[in-house]
Parts: structure tokens; C-alpha cells; sequence
């Protein structure tokens, strides 16, 4: 039977809160209707300040908690009112929350976002907490949206890619076999840049749109290779990261002593980013040269839309072709919000939502908990 479901996704980058409104009937999945509800300024600056550690934590992040439900319940409520449709309608929410910590190593994640409070104030069941139950079974909890483009984008005999470029960069490779398919973060997208630009652009915005500042600037070899000899890159998978490990602080380490203009810097991480993520796609295997000339890299997330990182990614990878997930039927900008609500009509089904072979956990499990509309 054909139901709606509503996810909802905030990244690291926080430039907004994903609702996206989905038809799942069987395997078939459409998007019925999407937008992309802003961050209050003030609300961003918490949530921001919450991801570094700090004085009275508990007490900030209980009252952020609140404030991300709220949002996500006004999030919810807009898209209703685009779609035209009532609360009965949805048979269930999936809210992400928003990430404030990561540290897989310690077994532990955490996303807010009072998934009673949501329920309550939208009248819709809401499924939330889904890492927790992977992490649980020996996983990092991360990235889960391999399992949703595999369901989604997965061509038989085909080598596919999905890159999602949101704070975190992450990869799912669908080699065309539904055994092998495998997936990590390669490390930082948009949060380094994110961040940069904040510091130092104070003109326009909180992010770095269509990279132009980066690319009114030039690239710095001996700072790549710096930043490249990160161990994260060079660790193997099944592996999972967030803003915390790749900080400013982070950055301000390795540019000690050092006078470069902010613009080759912000063109430097740019290429950090490009470079990490060209140096851990897979090698393109000799069978695809016959039938298909390039293995195939389609793009979603915010930096799908940063047409010059996209440039420089492609001439370091000519051995493939490049595109937007909006080819495989699924705008960029709504990827992960839809694979939320897929994960949500997971739950609800009694499915499993991870891929042990993504995340590390010793068994396939249904990922969520549920918190009913009262």
C-alpha cells in the first residue's frame, strides 16, 4: 500500500533544515514536494556553538534540543502547506536531528531535535535516533545513506558513485552487485570552508556561494600536502567522521607560523577537498572500459551546486563521468531528507536501515525508535 512519509535533515553544514515529502509504495520511492525551512540566526550561532566543546553544555543543549524540534515541527507544517495535505495524511516522520557530536571511536554519537516534542506539536508519529542502534552492534553509526542509494540509484553490471558533498563528504559505491556495495566519509566537503569563509567574509551570507571567494584565490601545494597527511585519509574503512575532528582549530595548527592570503587558503580546501575524495573512490575496474567508457560519479548535497569544486574534482578524475543525482530522478539538494523518510518506512515495515559492510556492525537492524503522536 502506497503511504507519504516526511523526512527531515539538517548536516554539518546547518545552512537549513531538509523536508522532504515522499510517496513510498513497494520499491518505488517519488518526491512529492520539498523545501528548505532556514536556520533562525540566532538558533544557527547555538547549534554551532554546541559542536565545540564548551562551559554548561547540558544545560544549552537541553534548551536546543527544543529549539531544533521546534524548528523542524515549523519545517514540517510548511511543507504541509505546500503540499496541501493534513497531519493524517503522513503515516510518519523521519528527523535526523542535528548532529552536535560524532566520536565513533567512542561509540558514541548525538543528534537533538525532542522527537516527543515534534510529535507533539506536528500530530505525526515520528521515527528519530537511528544511529544509536547500529552503533549499539559494534558500527559507527555512519554514513547510513549508502543502504538508500543502493535501493535507489544501484545499476546491475554498472559502476555508480554517490558522492554526497554536505559538511561531510561521504561516498556509496554501487559496483553493480548487491554484495559489494560499500560506502565511508572521505572527510571534510563545505565544513573547512564553511567556517573559513565565516571568519573572514563578513559581507554576505554564511557560506561560500558557487565557491567564488575560492576562486578568486590560488592554491597552496606545500599547505595541500600538509593538510593531506591528515591520518584520516589514509585510514581504512569502515570508517565515519564529523566537524569535530576537521576544525578550524585543526586548521589554525597547521597554518601556524604562516602568512597566507585567506583566499588561497579557502582555494587550498577547496583542493583538500577535491583531492581526499579523488585519492578513495575506487579504482576503476577494467570491465567497464568495453561497454561503458567512465564509471559514473553523480554529485548530491550543497556542493553540488559549487560548480568550480566540481570542475576541479573532474580533472582529477577523467576516468569518470560526473553528473547530478537529478539524472537518476532525485534533485541534489533533497537526496538525504528523502533516504530519512525511506529509513522512516524502514522502521515502520520491521526492515533493516544499515549495511554492515558501511558501517562495521556485526549485523544488519532495523535503525530508529518511535515516538507517537499523542
Amino acid at each position: 500500500m502506497a503511504e507519504r512519509y516526511i523526512g527531515l535533515m539538517s548536516g554539518t553544514s546547518m545552512d537549513g533544515i531538509d523536508a522532504v515529502l515522499v510517496m513510498i509504495d513497494g520499491d518505488q520511492l517519488r518526491v512529492e514536494a520539498a523545501l528548505c525551512h532556514p536556520w533562525p540566526q540566532e538558533t544557527a550561532r547555538t547549534l554551532h556553538a554546541l559542536c565545540t566543546p564548551g562551559d554548561n553544555e547540558i544545560d544549552r543543549m537541553g534548551v536546543a534540543d527544543n529549539l531544533v524540534a521546534r524548528e523542524f515541527a515549523a519545517a514540517t507544517h510548511a511543507l504541509l502547506a505546500k503540499a496541501k495535505l493534513e497531519p493524517k495524511d503522513i503515516r510518519a516522520i523521519g528527523s535526523h536531528g542535528q548532529t552536535i557530536r560524532h566520536r565513533p571511536q567512542l561509540s558514541f554519537t548525538l543528534q537533538i531535535g525532542n522527537a516527543a516534542l515534534l510529535a507533539a506539536q506536528t500530530g505525526i508519529d515520528v521515527i528519530a535516533d537511528f544511529r544509536t542502534m547500529d552503533m549499539a552492534l559494534g558500527g559507527q553509526g555512519a554514513p547510513l545513506v549508502p543502504a538508500f542509494h543502493q535501493a535507489l540509484f544501484a545499476k546491475p553490471g554498472a559502476l555508480r558513485v554517490v558522492l554526497n558533498l554536505g559538511g561531510i563528504a561521504n561516498i556509496s559505491v554501487l559496483p553493480g552487485n548487491p554484495g559489494g556495495v560499500y560506502g565511508f566519509d572521505t572527510g571534510p566537503a563545505n565544513t573547512l570552508l564553511d567556517g573559513w569563509y565565516r571568519r573572514h567574509q563578513h559581507h554576505g551570507g554564511s557560506y561560500d556561494a558557487g565557491g567564488k571567494w575560492a576562486a578568486s584565490g590560488k592554491p597552496i601545494p606545500a599547505l595541500l600536502e600538509t593538510l593531506l597527511a591528515h591520518p584520516y585519509f589514509a585510514a581504512p574503512a569502515p570508517k565515519s567522521t564529523g566537524r569535530e575532528m576537521f576544525t578550524l582549530d585543526w586548521l589554525d595548527g597547521e597554518l601556524a607560523g604562516t602568512s597566507y592570503a585567506p583566499a588561497d587558503v579557502q582555494r587550498t580546501l577547496q583542493a583538500l577537498t577535491c583531492h581526499s575524495i579523488a585519492h578513495q573512490l575506487p579504482a576503476r575496474p577494467e570491465s567497464v572500459g568495453a561497454s561503458q567508457p567512465k564509471a559514473e560519479l553523480f554529485v548530491c548535497g550543497g556542493g553540488a551546486h559549487n560548480a568550480p569544486l566540481l570542475k576541479e574534482l573532474a580533472s582529477l578524475l577523467p576516468a569518470w563521468r560526473i553528473a547530478s543525482t537529478a539524472e537518476l530522478g532525485l534533485a541534489p539538494d533533497w537526496v538525504e531528507g528523502a533516504a530519512f523518510a525511506w529509513l522512516a518506512e524502514r522502521f515502520i515495515k520491521h526492515k533493516p536501515g544499515n549495511l554492515p559492510a558501511v558501517t562495521g556492525a556485526s549485523r544488519p537492524a532495523v535503525l530508529g525508535a518511535l515516538y507517537p503522536a499523542p
